[in-house]
């Protein structure tokens, strides 16, 4: 067990640390009962030593941490780093780069999506991890051997996997495919929470335009709420109220009152007066300064397309070992479908040469599918008129 509970000890390790070319990190925390995640545990590994670092130890400063992770020289390696680095830029305003994420790394080896860390430690490393800790209260102190032990065992077989996929990007040629992916998690905006936007992850909720200024509206009362009292959204507004307030748009306290999910008893209170002004907000809105309502897109006209391009996907996906979520959404796909020249990434850059130039000539009939051996199979149109003719 290698616990860090000083700040002199914590720099003395970071310094020992950032002698080496990469560092494995994890962090263990809380955000069930917070807005903003409540660090615990930070671990870290080199080559040579891992540590586990007691974020809420008495007066320690976490500061070498981030002078660590700040380090342009001295790759930084997570397995599903969002949450991770959402975590060190509320701390310290910074996100660490260059960045590794084995999970995303994984998915371009062929893993499928969203491979675990526990998977690929036992395809890795041939370990089947100790999961006996998994769902532990990281606050509480002291922490246990079993506890650090657990922590610590994050980050050392997270260096064998580093290795591995790495070697396997470099002898594939596709280590560069991963810069789109870092370049959105290495981003600060990724991580901002901006209580203006926060009816965007309700767009598909509403579909009049009265409606979609009353959500924003009490989206981002909601959203600054939640975030000034450290409390999870769903503490001061659930999400199922939420949308029924902004289609119901009450204009009084009985009104508001009388919505069959509003929580009883808040409509007189100073949320239910700051909800209705809320609201008020809204309703003055004028209709022509609203973002466009992206109507959810239907197959309609384009469904067959949109079928055939998702057999595409697959087949590209299998035959090159690349999860097909890596490569294309289903928005891409009826995107492409609705439009060759559609903005989304599965047009752009590796994933075009991939699967995106022949999701246009699948397209425009200049590509066929066809089944060989139980696979599907691609052929280009010369072949397709050729075995037609054959036929």
């Amino acid at each position: 067990m290698s616990l860090i509970a000083t700040t002199d000890d914590l720099a003395a390790a970071c310094r020992r640390l950032a002698e080496h070319d990469f560092v494995t990190v994890d962090t263990e925390f809380l955000r069930e009962t917070t807005f903003w995640p409540r660090l615990c545990v930070v671990q870290i590994a080199s080559e040579a030593e891992a540590v586990a670092v007691d974020a809420m130890a008495e007066g320690i400063d976490l500061g070498p941490v981030f002078e660590l992770m700040a380090k342009p020289a001295l790759t930084k390696v997570f397995h599903a780093a969002r949450q991770d680095l959402e975590i060190v830029w509320n701390l310290a305003k910074m996100i660490p780069a260059p960045l590794f994420d084995t999970q995303v790394a994984a998915m371009v080896c062929g893993f499928g999506d969203q491979v675990s860390y526990g998977e690929l430690v036992q395809t890795v490393s041939k370990v089947t991890l100790d999961k006996s800790s998994r769902f532990t209260d990281w606050s509480r102190r002291p922490l246990l051997p079993a506890q650090v032990d657990y922590a610590i065992a994050d980050v050392t077989y997270l260096r064998d996997i580093y290795a591995f996929l790495r070697r396997k990007l470099e002898q594939t040629g596709r280590l560069d495919w991963l810069q789109d992916e870092m370049a959105l998690l290495t981003s600060p905006s990724t991580y901002e929470q901006h209580p203006e936007h926060a009816w965007e992850r309700f767009r598909n909720r509403v579909r009049k335009p009265r409606d979609l200024a009353v959500l924003m509206e009490v989206a981002r009362w909601r959203e600054a709420e939640a975030q000034e009292r450290d409390v999870p959204r769903s503490r001061v507004l659930k999400d199922d109220v939420l949308i029924e307030v902004a289609l119901a748009a009450p204009r009084t306290a009985d009104a508001l009152g009388n919505l069959r999910a509003f929580p009883r008893g808040m409509e007189r209170s100073r949320a239910g007066v700051e909800i209705l002004a809320a609201i008020e907000r809204g309703l003055a809105r004028d209709p022509k300064t609203l973002p466009k309502l992206e109507r959810e897109r239907r197959s309609g006209g384009n469904g067959a397309t949109v079928e055939l391009l998702k057999v595409l996907l697959r087949q590209v996906s299998e035959s090159h070992g690349v999860a097909a979520k890596m490569i294309a959404t289903v928005d891409d796909l009826e995107a492409i479908a609705a439009d060759d020249n559609a903005k989304v990434a599965a047009l752009t850059g590796w994933r075009r040469e991939l699967f995106g130039v022949k999701a246009l000539e699948l397209k425009q009939g200049r590509l066929a599918l066809t089944v060989e051996d139980g696979r599907v199979v691609t052929l280009e149109w010369q072949d397709a008129a050729r075995d037609s003719a054959a036929n």
